[in-house]
């Protein structure tokens, strides 16, 4: 958006707080911009620019590091690029982009890009400023602040969007951030902002975020994954092709324009794989998909698809189980797409997908995409998500951590589609039920709703909607909504209206039982006080007191117990028990000094530790430490299955740690073998474990398929020295392939 020239008259006097290779990579990031920028700018772009910044360095450091060696404009100008390139945002996002972090510091600057920009500019820089101020307050995302931070994504799309880019440039730089940050930003990122993308159909964005953030949490699985990649891509280049050249030419025969490639799963979703398949990466044979994208005019879109769907099926055995139609019903972020799985050569199932020109730039960049095709996709399913985030931000009875789970619930799932009476199409999460479906139409129908006609015949409340059910909801002016119900509805909006509804009818019999026992009273000449209230609120087990009136109305709590207990009760009042308090400072047990054998942050020695059990480290693991509510600290080692919760809730309560001294304690460690079936493989194995290392063996657990050997066996060590001679050992062993020390 400057011209070069101009842009060396504002940073070349500045150039001496830039190292050499700092000034490089802006300037190659600031060509970019250039070159992306050249049909969006309008002519007087250049020169508002170039003077807004030139007043800014007047009173903010443009050059100050964002992390060390990563100077705040070359961030700027690369955010920029992203939502140019990536995203496919025009003039508006940019700008916003450039000034983002400026108009943080300074309200002077954040004044003039609004006075000269005017709206929606500078309304997006005031959310994007209101972003940065709850993350100055190390705001948690299940701290009741995330609601404000959602709040302020939903006032306008693009502060997502610009969200989204900044998250992905400071991702590609975070090997420049310390170790703490790494892991804590990584944590963030995998848990909320990969989802955010993913939600609003940036695919590719979504993909880059899990990889780079698995690369910072999770180091040693991705670098295993990613060695095991790099040593398939001979032979699975090979197999893509073999696949591939038939196809290409019967295509090329039946006169398509096209692009055909393969394209390999990312790492983080390969991992994914493994976890919920619970394989070895051996036995994963689909590492790729085939991508078939097709040139042509909009009104044959779909025409040219199921074309080309015909020519595959012809040519490979499909699975009618694993076809998905997203053209015919487009996901809610407007994702379209012909998925098949085919039996390929080798006798292998293939994912072949099939998509338009414009679809495939949609599927990439998401909503985002839309604003180019007016009239072929709108931004209605946008809009009503966006509607949805609004009216669940809204409910003011909703916490914290049960709005962070209701939205997390609508970012992932996949979709079912229901059509009402009438015909009219509805889109709810899978796995949403009849309920669901009321709340959906209209919120006083969910709240009287007392089953549903499916396809011609009754279904209960809880009956799992399916794609392509007719629903009509069946209703009862006598029915209310019941607190099971939250058991049964899945979607966040029903799941917000039923809280809401439940919440209406507790007041509503808290005033009744209220009025209730205030007449009783009077009647035994005693008058409801707030002391005798919550008197009768603790003989009673009652935390709520809406609860323990509602209860005196449903006469749950029976109105002769009350008056029971206050003919009992002495006139003079109990003294209450006082408060036993704890100091809020963090405290330590001291270990014996011959178990001194870890040291904590900030040179911290002697401290009593136990071994968490969820990933049973041992002496060398690379660890941290995390302090207990009651003052404990417990030692897990990274890469521990919990270790993302706990930084991503608890992260103040972390601490670095590093063994010292001697080996610790006996742990459990077990160790995934596999081999050849032999017999007295097992033998020859338990003998070098027993006899060899005089390991100490707590179980074994051996199956045997087809000729191959697999087994899990648990052993006692004491540091990962004496765990690195042992599967060492091991391999040693003839008909041996593989040992590998498991996750917990």
């Amino acid at each position: 958006m400057i011209p070069r020239k101009k842009a060396e008259d504002i940073f070349m006097k500045e150039q001496t707080k830039l190292t050499i290779s700092e000034t490089a990579e802006y300037a190659r990031a600031y060509n970019k911009l250039l070159s992306l920028s050249a049909d969006i700018r309008r002519p007087d772009d250049e020169q508002t620019i170039r003077r807004l910044l030139q007043e800014a360095t007047d009173e903010i450091d443009i050059f100050q590091r964002k992390a060390p060696k990563f100077p705040l404009i070359t961030h700027a100008i690369e955010v920029a690029n992203i939502l140019i390139d990536d995203v496919g945002l025009s003039r508006g996002a940019a700008i916003c982009a450039i000034f983002a972090d400026m108009v943080q510091q300074s309200p002077t600057l954040r004044a003039k890009v609004a006075e000269t920009f005017g709206e929606p500019i500078s309304t997006i820089c005031e959310g994007l400023v209101k972003v940065a101020e709850l993350y100055e307050r190390h705001t948690s995302v299940e701290n009741e602040n995330f609601r404000k931070l959602l709040f302020t994504f939903a006032q306008d799309v693009r502060v997502i969007f610009v969200i989204l880019a900044d998250r992905l440039n400071v991702m590609r730089h975070l090997k420049l951030y310390p170790k703490a940050d790494q892991l804590r930003i990584g944590s963030e990122v995998a848990y909320l902002y990969a989802p955010l993308a993913h939600r609003m159909g940036l695919y590719g964005m979504k993909s880059e975020l899990e990889d780079l953030a698995m690369k910072f949490t999770n180091r040693e699985v991705y670098d295993s994954i990613a060695r095991k990649l790099n040593e398939t891509k001979r032979s699975r280049d090979s197999y893509i092709s073999t696949f591939i050249a038939p196809l290409k030419k019967a295509l090329t025969e039946q006169g398509f324009k096209f692009d055909i490639k393969g394209r390999t799963k990312t790492i983080s979703s390969i991992y994914n794989k493994l976890r919920k398949s619970n394989v070895d990466f051996e036995h994963i044979y689909d590492l790729f998909a085939i991508r078939i994208i097709i040139d042509c005019d909009l009104k044959d879109e779909k025409a040219e698809c199921w074309r080309a769907y015909s020519l595959v099926t012809d040519m490979y055995r499909p699975n009618p189980a694993r076809l998905k139609d997203w053209i015919s019903v487009p996901k809610g972020n407007g994702y379209e797409s012909l998925h098949i799985t085919v039996f390929g050569p080798d006798n292998r199932w293939v994912e072949v997908q099939i998509r338009t020109r414009r679809m495939d730039e949609v599927a990439e960049k998401g909503f985002a995409a839309h604003w180019k095709y007016k009239g072929i996709t709108t931004e209605q399913n946008m809009e009503l998500w966006l509607a949805n985030i609004r009216e669940v931000l809204e409910n003011p009875e909703l916490s914290g951590v049960d709005f962070i789970d209701d939205f997390k619930l609508n970012l992932y799932d996949k979709e079912v589609f229901a059509f009402t009476p009438k015909g009219d199409l509805r889109r709810l999460a899978k796995g949403a039920t009849v309920l669901d479906f009321a709340f959906d139409v209209h919120t006083n129908i969910g709240r009287h709703c007392v089953g549903a006609i499916v396809n011609d015949r009754n279904v209960p409340i809880k009956y799992v909607i399916q794609n392509g059910d007719q629903v009509e909801i069946l209703t009862s002016s006598r029915q209310e909504p019941k607190a099971d119900w939250i058991n049964i509805v899945t979607t966040s909006r029903a799941k917000s209206k039923l809280r809401q509804a439940l919440k209406e009818q507790l007041y509503r019999q808290s005033d009744t039982g209220r009025e209730l026992l205030t007449r009783r009273l009077k009647n035994w000449k005693l008058e409801l006080n707030d002391t005798l209230l919550h008197q009768l609120m603790k003989v009673f087990g009652y935390k709520d007191i809406h609860v323990f009136l509602s209860d005196v109305a449903t006469e749950v709590v029976d109105i002769e117990k009350i008056k029971e207990y206050i003919d009992n009760q002495e006139q003079k009042e109990e003294e209450a028990e006082p408060v036993k308090t704890q100091s809020a400072e963090k405290y330590y047990t001291v270990r014996p000094d011959d178990r001194n054998v870890l040291m904590l942050d900030k040179g911290l020695t002697n401290i009593d530790f136990t071994l968490a059990k969820c990933c049973n480290p041992i002496f060398g693991d690379p660890v941290f430490a995390f302090v207990s509510a009651m003052g404990g600290v417990k030692v897990h080692r990274m890469g521990c299955p919990n270790e993302a919760e706990m930084r991503k809730r608890f992260g103040y309560r972390i601490l670095e740690a590093r063994w010292l001294g001697t080996e610790g304690d006996l742990v459990p460690v077990t160790l995934r073998i596999t081999g050849n079936d032999d017999l007295g493989l097992l033998s020859n194995i338990s003998q070098v474990l027993s006899k060899d290392m005089d390991a100490k063996v707590r179980s074994i657990n051996v199956n045997s398929t087809e000729g191959g050997f697999s087994g899990d066996i648990t052993i006692l060590v004491s540091s990962t020295d004496t765990l690195s001679k042992t599967i060492k050992k091991i391999k040693t062993i003839k008909g041996v392939f593989t040992v590998t020390r498991l996750e917990k």
